[in-house]
């Protein structure tokens, strides 16, 4: 856990580098998805520190091909999550971690450079935010709990109306970052709709040492299921019932 939170936080300071620089280059991915140098970098160093500490170790990432597995460990990598964020100046993108052993998700980080916080666990050894341990909240209703996104464009207008109906507060902390509230009881569900792997992979690890939990729309706990929900497990069945109908 300490060794991937190191390795989060050097790509994080690599995107830092970048970060507000005017020269930015801002290229556009074929599924229409922005993409920096920042985001190769930052992969790139991961990978090749990966390469020499665990060299039979899997590593699959967001802007390279997957490398297969010797050891039936896998490193799940998103450089650069909330890139969009990144190229307006918004200091809430993330740099994400995870180590998937034959159990599942062992170890998740989330690393917020520009903010100097890092969010990370390991199965059994807890959730800790910056070497302090953390949980969710204890918020019970739906009413007037905190619920954010990564944003609302892709959101059936149904499930929507439903979710402000129920009377959640609607924000949109979106991101890596929102999954980080959640883990640390600073507001109580986070939802995406349409996600990769690598985009919540740390995820099912860090809302479980937390106290909270993870899961995809249809209520599985897969990382891998195309969508995400987090909350601090109080309400999750009650927001999984407003998604679904």
């Amino acid at each position: 856990m300490d060794e991937a939170v190191s390795l989060a936080r050097l790509a994080g300071e690599l995107t830092l580098s970048y970060f507000r620089n005017r020269d930015l280059r801002v290229d556009e991915k074929g599924d229409g998805t922005p993409v920096t140098d920042a985001d190769r970098g930052a992969e790139a160093l991961l990978r090749r520190e990966l390469a020499r500490r665990h060299p039979g170790d899997g590593v699959l990432g967001e802007e390279e091909a997957e490398k297969p597995s010797q050891t039936g460990r896998r490193w799940i990598i998103d450089p650069l999550d909330g890139t969009r964020a990144f190229t307006r100046g918004i200091p809430l993108y993330v740099n994400l971690l995870a180590l998937e052993d034959e159990h599942g998700i062992a170890v998740g980080v989330i690393n917020i450079p520009a903010l100097g916080e890092t969010v990370y666990a390991g199965r059994g050894l807890g959730c800790f935010s910056n070497g302090t341990r953390v949980g969710v909240s204890h918020t019970a209703e739906l009413a007037g709990a905190y619920l954010s996104a990564s944003g609302f464009e892709h959101w059936d207008e149904s499930v929507l109306l439903r979710v402000k109906r129920a009377g959640l507060r609607l924000r949109t902390w979106g991101d890596g970052y929102g999954y980080a509230l959640v883990a640390t009881g600073r507001i109580d569900a986070m939802v995406d709709p349409e996600v990769a792997l690598y985009d919540v992979a740390p995820m099912p690890v860090i809302l479980a040492e937390a106290g909270g939990r993870f899961s995809d729309w249809s209520g599985r706990l897969d990382p891998a299921g195309g969508s995400g929900l987090a909350t601090n497990g109080a309400i999750h069945e009650a927001v999984l019932a407003l998604l679904g109908g």
